[in-house]
Order: C-alpha cells, then sequence, then structure tokens
C-alpha cells in the first residue's frame, strides 16, 4: 500500500477537490483500471437500460459467468455520488460475478452536481425495483437477491435493504465495501486518516458540497447511522479498509444493525486505504476481499 500511495504522489495528479466537477469525472475514468485484476472474460456481459419512476432510461449492464437462469446481486459504484460508473467498475463487478457464480447487474444511478440528492437514491430503488418484478425478462432469478456497492454505492445499497425490507422484496444480503454511512466526519478516523491515503477529508468534503445540502445530510438515505429502525433488513457483509476515513462510521453502522438483531459479517483489511478493492494488482488484500465477499455472496443466494 505504501508503494501504491508513492507512486500516486509521483504521477502528480491535481486533488479532486481541486478540480471541476467534469475534470473530475474525466480523470477518474483514465486512471480507474491502472491497478485493476485482468479483465475476466464472462459468458454473457449485456447493455441494457431501466425505466425510473420519473421516466428516465438508467445505464444497466449485467454479468454473468453462464448461461444459466442465476440469482443476481444489484451493484451501486462508488465516486462520491459524483464521480464513477459502470465502466471504472467493470473489473470489479467481473470478479464478484465470476468467483460468486452468481450474476450482478451494475448500475449507472445519475450523479452530481447536475444531479443531486436524492435522485441517485431514487434510481438506485427504481432498479432495484426492477429486478424483482422484471430480472425474469433477462433470464434471472428474482426468488433470491442481493444489493452492494462500495463507497457512495455502499450507502445506496443500504438504504435499498431498509427499503426492501419495508416493500418486502426478497433481498438475501446487502454487500458493502466501505460505505459512506454518517451525516458528518466526526468520527476518529475522519480525523486519524484525513491526508495522503487516497481518500482524504477535503476529498470527503468536496463530495458533499457537490452532492446535498447540509440541511438535508441527516436524511437516512444519506446517512443510514440516522435511519429510526434497521430491524428485519437483510443480512450485511461489511469489507472495509483499515486506514480509512470512513472506518469508523462503516463499525458504528455494523454495530447497529447487530443491536437490531441483524446478522453481521465484518472484515477490516488492514494497512490499506479506501478505494483498495481496485487495485488488485497490487494488493493481495484486495484480491482477498473479491474473495470473502464473492463467498458471502454466493452463501446468500444459492444456500
Amino acid at each position: 500500500m505504501r508503494s501504491v500511495l508513492e507512486r500516486m504522489a509521483r504521477a502528480g495528479y491535481a486533488p479532486i477537490h481541486t478540480q471541476t466537477a467534469a475534470d473530475a469525472k474525466a480523470s477518474y475514468e483514465k486512471g480507474s483500471g491502472v491497478l485493476e485484476v485482468p479483465k475476466a472474460p464472462l459468458a454473457r456481459v449485456e447493455d441494457f437500460r431501466i425505466a425510473a419512476s420519473d421516466g428516465y432510461a438508467i445505464p444497466a449492464r449485467l454479468y454473468a459467468p453462464s448461461e444459466e437462469k442465476l440469482p443476481a446481486l444489484m451493484y451501486f459504484h462508488g465516486g462520491g455520488f459524483t464521480i464513477g460508473s459502470i465502466d471504472s467498475h467493470d473489473i470489479l463487478c467481473r470478479e464478484l460475478s465470476r468467483l460468486s457464480g452468481c450474476a450482478v447487474v451494475s448500475v449507472g444511478y445519475r450523479l452530481a452536481p447536475e444531479f443531486r440528492f436524492p435522485t441517485a437514491f431514487g434510481d438506485a430503488w427504481d432498479a432495484l425495483q426492477w429486478l424483482g418484478a422484471h430480472g425474469g425478462e433477462r433470464g434471472l432469478r428474482t426468488d433470491r437477491m442481493a444489493v452492494g456497492g462500495d463507497s457512495a454505492g455502499g450507502t445506496l445499497a443500504a438504504t435499498c435493504a431498509i427499503l426492501a425490507r419495508d416493500a418486502g422484496l426478497p433481498v438475501a444480503l446487502q454487500l458493502l465495501f466501505y460505505p459512506g454511512c454518517a451525516a458528518t466526519t466526526d468520527a476518529p478516523s475522519h480525523t486519524r486518516y484525513a491526508q495522503g491515503l487516497v481518500l482524504e477529508q477535503e476529498h470527503i468534503d468536496w463530495f458533499f458540497d457537490q452532492f446535498i445540502a447540509r440541511g438535508n445530510r441527516a436524511d437516512w438515505r444519506f446517512a443510514p447511522l440516522e435511519a429510526p429502525d434497521v430491524e428485519g433488513v437483510a443480512p450485511a457483509w461489511f469489507g472495509l479498509a483499515e486506514c480509512d476515513p470512513l472506518v469508523d462510521d462503516g463499525i458504528a453502522y455494523a454495530d447497529k444493525l447487530r443491536a437490531a438483531g441483524v446478522a453481521v459479517d465484518l472484515e477490516i483489511y488492514r494497512g490499506v486505504t479506501h478505494e483498495f478493492i481496485k487495485m488488485g494488482r497490487a494488493l493481495p488484500e484486495a484480491r482477498q476481499a473479491h474473495s470473502d465477499a464473492a463467498r458471502a455472496l454466493a452463501s446468500a443466494l444459492t444456500p
């Protein structure tokens, strides 16, 4: 991890918080695959669209390791609700599908600053409802499903798990890589890991400002730690990075779920930073996290 950080520093990229949103999106896409594992071939990789409730056609990509009718993980990419895409998380989704034997549906929800809170949450929930109602039309099983994501995508997944409970959707697992869970940045890890470790506190502040007004940040859809009731939500698998400003918030949300009687499996990968799961070429911890998450997914969806 130290070597990766040194190489990133030598590359001299402008920090995200000093760029325009458009430039930040472009630079992230350009560099997102540099440290990824090789792209895995799969039997099915299909692009399509999902109709949102306001008529928008949400981009989606289906990954499946076989032509069989498989249960699916609906996946939301990270990027602070502002950057990232289906393409930037293509290899990660391929790995989760390949290793688990399940299908993955990656969702290109609308991003800030053009689309601010709560548009991303509406897109995510519309997509999950589509999977439950129409997944069979894509050759997917709809009797058991999972929802997951990394960082901001983990926030979307956690929110969808709560909504799915209320709607009676058969979500068997929420798969959360270092999710954003808190309305504030007060936890000690936000100070301890504020500088020099990929996701800096200034980046978080910038993402927040792009996406959501300060007065809305206590909304539980943005901050699942504020949810009034999480009893009965799907079991959760957490993959957290030790050296990450968000690690304490992730632990706190896992504790909240456990206190409500929800089964939780929590892994903290030592010595790595936010975004580590996209660094499998350099970090064995990333490859381990892929395998651990896929094992949890297979156990939940193909018991």
